[in-house]
């Protein structure tokens, strides 16, 4: 039985709800890396980051090759970095909107 595109979607995000899985999506943006430099930058547990990097290898969204002892992770594809900059984009907007909002009530409060 075929998923619903709405669902597979939902799947999709759920999978990158996790801060440590985002921030590797972020330091990926900029090549591959050693998950030593990525243990260095997110500065989490080993077997947190190990689990977290599971979740995005099973996902398809990062691929990791190994050469020596040396792991490096790197993304699957473009489209990852244009997310994390539609997202970087949808959040500016919301936190204007809310800057905008908290100066209007700042102003509604002081004319009382």
């Amino acid at each position: 039985m075929q998923v619903p595109l709405y669902e597979a979607k939902a799947e999709f995000f759920r999978m990158l709800g996790h801060p440590v899985r985002i921030r590797v999506l972020e330091l990926l943006q900029d090549g591959p890396k050693p998950v030593r430099d990525l243990l260095t930058a997110i500065e989490v547990e080993p077997s947190n980051l190990s689990q977290q990097l599971a979740v995005l290898r099973r996902s398809g969204i990062v691929t990791a090759t190994r050469t020596g002892s040396t792991v490096m992770y790197e993304l699957a594809g473009g489209d990852v970095a244009e997310l994390l900059a539609a997202a970087r984009r949808i959040l500016s907007v919301l936190a204007a909107g809310r800057r905008e909002l908290l100066d209007e009530l700042r102003v509604a409060e002081s004319a009382r």
